[in-house]
Order: C-alpha cells, then structure tokens, then sequence
C-alpha cells in the first residue's frame, strides 16, 4: 500500500517525537470501503520535564479530522503507557505495532517489534474471544444486519486462533483467508467493497453465521489449549531499558 502523503503529514504535526505511526481499522483488516476513514494509530515520547510533574502530561493524543479530503482518527499513547499494554494481554497494540501499513517509523520501532515478541502469551487469546463477542452480539442487534460486524467477528477469530498457533500477528482477513480457505469470506469481503448497497444481509443466512462463529470459537479455544506459547509475558527488563533511553534522549 502506498502511504498517502497526506497521512505523513498528520504525523508530522503531532507535538511529540513519534516512535512509530501506523494504520489500523478497516484499511489493515483488507476490507476499506471507498468511504473508509484512516485509523492511524502509534505511540509518541513525552520529554523528561513532563513526565515527572504532578501531572504526568498528555499520555493519550486523540485527534479526529479531515485534512484536504481525508477523514483521519489518530489516537497515540506515551511510550511508558504503550509499553504497560504491551505487558497485558492487549492485541490492539500487539496489531498495531506490527502493523505493514506503516506512516512513519524509527529503529526504535523495529527494537520494540523484536522485544514485543516476548510479551505475546497465550493469554492473548482472551482479547479476541471478548472482541469476537462484542462484535457478535452487536451484530445480532442490528436491523437491518450489515456485513461489516461480521466481517469483524471473523477477523478477530482468526488473527486469534493464528496467533495461537503460530505466535504471529497477521489482522488482515484476505492474508488469513488465503490459510483457512473459507468461500463465505471472500464473497463477504466482495460485499463490504461493493458499498452500502451491497452489504445487508438476509436473515435465512444466520443460522450458518452463528454456527460458523461457534465452530471458530472452539477453533480459538482449542488452539488456546494447545498453544506453546507462554503464560507470562517475559519482556518488562527490556521495555524498562527502552523506556529510560528513550526519555533520557528526549532531555
């Protein structure tokens, strides 16, 4: 994917030194409607002369706009906050760190992707059995039912049960259908990316939804179980070591 310039551009503003920036939502998922805004999403460095005052400065930077055209959502953390996520059982950030769709990186980044590996457990799978039931009871609300929540309900089930078996972070659905090879997927997808008009559902299809989902549960459950993944993350010496000299290069 070509990093639209525009995106540079937003991270360039930001008011702290970025560790890294990159794209999330629908864009990283493989299904972007035409219309889709830019999640971007990444971690920045407060400088020392912040962090130890009372108040502990802007540990979350949230921005949502359109820049000539482009509608933007941008949300970045602290490194010290960023680093807490990664030491829980947290796929958002896991995702987003290693994210391909990159807007602006530094060799820091790619440190905190090697160190990062120590901190993915088995205990992940949690996360996305709690975001697959979200997105599932949301989309059983919903009148008219979309594809989008579906798509989402699958997404988060198989990065899941992908990172299980293989301790690899892969969120985009097209990437991981081409391992599990599952026909509804693609025609799913072609759906979302068709537009609005395309994208209900009819109700004699539900049954084989929700069956579809239970069975990719027990696939989770079932990887989760057998996974050789640790318990307990074992990175915390060396995000704290990345930590200091990353606040101390900001003096």
């Amino acid at each position: 994917m070509v990093v639209d310039e525009r995106l540079r551009a937003e991270a360039a503003r930001q008011p702290y030194p970025l560790l890294f920036v990159t794209i999330s939502g629908a864009h990283l998922y493989g299904f972007p409607s035409p219309d889709s805004d830019y999640d971007l999403r990444g971690c920045h460095i407060l400088p020392v002369d912040e962090v130890i005052r009372l108040d502990p400065g802007r540990e979350t930077i949230e921005v949502s706009e359109v820049r000539d055209g482009l509608e933007i959502d941008l949300v970045t953390h602290d490194v010290r906050k960023f680093f807490g996520l990664l030491l829980k059982k947290n796929g958002y950030v896991l995702e987003q760190l290693y994210s391909p769709l990159v807007v602006q990186t530094t060799p820091a980044h790619e440190e905190l992707q090697a160190t990062a590996r120590q901190c993915i457990t088995r205990h992940h799978s949690h996360h996305y059995f709690g975001f697959a039931e979200t997105q599932w009871r949301l989309f059983e609300k919903e009148q008219p039912r979309r594809v989008k929540p579906l798509l989402y309900v699958y997404r988060v089930l198989l990065t899941g049960i992908h990172l299980m078996r293989t301790g690899e972070i892969e969120a985009n659905l097209r990437r991981l259908n081409d391992i599990f090879r599952l026909a509804y997927l693609d025609d799913l997808i072609a759906r979302k990316l068709a537009g609005p008009e395309q994208t209900r559902l009819e109700e004699a299809d539900l049954p084989f939804y929700r069956q579809e989902y239970e069975r990719l549960r027990g696939d989770l459950e079932e990887a989760r179980r057998s996974s050789t993944l640790p318990e307990a993350p074992s990175g915390k010496a060396a995000l704290d070591d990345l930590l200091v000299r990353l606040r101390l290069r900001e003096q």
